[in-house]
């Protein structure tokens, strides 16, 4: 096994770590023994009786700690492929409106309509509102007959800026009594996570690991530029829009179940090159270990931070993602004395 193997079996071990802490610690601390025992009997593997406490492990904390995982992993491989795709450091999936279109959607489901179609309601509104986002800004790019990534870039802003401005006048215009789970939602939070839509963010997860990896020569070749990747037989534009569209698909997917998640798409990819190098064959699923143990690191803070109360795993990545900001910037500024 290389060294690249091993970093792997590495971070799989830390993750794993990390999942499990997240299944025992809450409110409430679980030994570890009544953990194991309370999946194996979940799972079928025991077939003792559930007691309350075991139903707490299997049909909360751990879909919770499943779905931190993936989405993690999911929105680290989706930031490092919008920011090679546009060759911007700074470019995650709230650069481009599409968190701002699922969070439009699913705050006009919360305010407006009502849960309509129940439990899959939110969800839904949320993953269309994202599409709708995704699809005007690869409108107005073609209406541009350009994929230049600084017009991406300023598309997507203007959607967002867009989307913004909705779901402002759908929270003053709404019902005051939904104000706090729109703000909540809006902030992230895994509190949806069920059994029910674990494989709606499994299915986003396969969709841009795989995707991405299929395409991992052709994204090499984009480091190098447009020009030099079309010299190589690289479709640029055509690369381009399909790397965004995929990217918007798995975005909408993971918004829909756990809200606006910021700075973990923006922080991923920088940890990941510096672990595994610029390659995409290496960096995607670095990029998924590393996305899938900070979430879920950043989860277990954000129910120990205040317990008893949650406070929105959002409000914790973005803390952690202002200070990586600053530290990249000042990193930046010290290169370039």
């Amino acid at each position: 096994m290389g060294r690249f193997g091993l970093t792997l079996l590495l971070g799989a071990a830390i993750l794993a770590a990390l999942v499990l802490v997240s299944t025992i610690y809450g409110t409430t601390s679980i030994p570890v023994s009544e953990t194991f025992t309370a999946i194996m009997r979940g799972t079928g593997i025991d077939d003792g009786e559930m007691s309350p406490m075991h139903r707490i492990v299997f049909d909360l904390r751990l879909p919770r700690a499943l779905f931190a995982a993936v989405i993690g992993a999911g929105l680290g491989i989706v930031g490092v492929v919008l920011q090679t795709t546009t060759r911007n450091d700074l470019a995650d999936p709230f650069l481009f409106g599409l968190s701002s279109g699922a969070a439009a959607g699913a705050v006009f489901v919360i305010t407006v309509t009502g849960d309509v179609l129940g439990f899959w309601t939110l969800p839904l509104a949320a993953f269309c509102g994202g599409l709708v986002a995704s699809g005007v800004v690869l409108a107005l790019v073609h209406g541009l007959r350009t994929s230049a990534p600084e017009k991406l870039i300023l598309a997507g802003l203007a959607v967002s800026f867009l989307f913004s401005a909705i779901t402002n006048y759908l929270i003053f215009a709404g019902d005051n009594r939904a104000a706090h789970s729109v703000i909540f939602w809006m902030l992230g939070g895994l509190g949806l996570a069920r059994w029910e839509t674990f494989p709606l963010v499994c299915v986003g997860l396969i969709l841009i690991l795989t995707y991405s990896l299929y395409r991992s020569r052709w994204l090499d070749a984009l480091l190098t530029g447009d020009l030099t990747a079309a010299t190589l037989g690289v479709p640029v534009q055509g690369l381009r829009f399909s790397m965004f569209f995929t990217a918007a698909l798995a975005t909408a997917v993971f918004v829909s179940v756990a809200g606006v998640i910021g700075f973990v798409g923006l922080m991923v990819p920088h940890i990941a090159r510096g672990i595994a190098g610029p390659l995409h064959s290496h960096l995607v699923p670095t990029a998924a270990i590393v996305g899938a143990a900070l979430l879920t690191g950043s989860d277990i803070l954000s129910r120990l931070l205040l317990a008893p109360q949650e406070l929105p795993v959002g409000i914790v990545t973005t803390s952690i993602g202002s200070v990586f900001v600053f530290l990249l910037l000042f990193r930046t500024a010290r290169n370039q004395r």
